[in-house]
C-alpha cells in the first residue's frame, strides 16, 4: 500500500502498525484476569494500556499505539471543555497492566464496574485496539450496527472514507 506526500512523492505505509482484528470470547477469571486472543498477544506486546472506551466498553492499548493516541489528546484545546472532558475521561480511567505469561491481563474493578463485565467477555479487535465487552451488550451492540451498515457505508462513502 502506497501513501503520496505533498509535493507527489509516493512513500510505502509502514507495516509495524498494529492488525488487531476479529472477535473471541473469554472468562474473566476470580482473580480479575482475562486471557487476550493468542493472536492478539504479539501484536499487543508484554504491556498495554486498559482505559474507559465508548458505549460502555473498554479499549485494550498496545503501549506504542496508547502513546500515539495520548499525544492527540494532549493536542486537543485546553481551553474547549469537551476537550477537557474528553481528556478526563480517557487519561484518569487508563491503567497501564502487564501481559502474563500465559497471556492474561488483569481488568481493575473500576474499569470492570465501568464496562459492567462479568463472566464471558466478548474481545474485539478494532485496528489499533482491542475492546472488550460484556457479552450481552456486544451482541446487542452487534445486532444493531449490522442492521445499519448499508446506511453507514453510505455516509461514509460520501464523505469519501470507503
Amino acid at each position: 500500500m502506497a501513501k503520496w506526500d505533498e509535493v507527489g512523492n509516493v512513500h510505502k505505509l509502514s507495516t509495524d502498525a498494529n492488525m488487531l482484528i476479529g472477535e473471541y470470547r473469554h472468562m474473566i477469571d476470580p482473580k480479575k484476569r482475562l486471557s487476550l486472543p493468542a493472536k492478539f498477544r504479539q501484536e499487543m506486546g508484554k504491556k498495554v494500556v486498559i482505559t474507559r472506551g465508548l458505549e460502555t466498553c473498554l479499549f485494550v492499548y498496545p503501549i506504542k499505539a496508547w502513546k500515539e493516541k495520548m499525544d492527540k489528546i494532549l493536542e486537543l484545546p485546553m481551553g474547549q471543555a469537551d476537550s477537557r472532558g474528553f481528556s478526563r475521561f480517557m487519561l484518569a480511567g487508563a491503567v497501564e497492566t502487564e501481559v502474563d505469561a500465559l497471556g492474561r491481563i488483569l481488568v481493575p474493578d473500576f474499569l470492570r464496574d465501568f464496562g459492567r463485565l462479568k463472566g464471558t467477555v466478548a474481545v474485539i479487535g478494532v485496528g489499533e485496539r482491542a475492546e472488550l465487552w460484556d457479552e450481552g451488550a456486544w451482541d446487542a451492540y452487534k445486532g444493531t450496527i449490522e442492521k445499519q451498515a448499508d446506511t453507514l457505508a453510505e455516509k461514509l462513502g460520501s464523505v469519501g472514507a470507503i
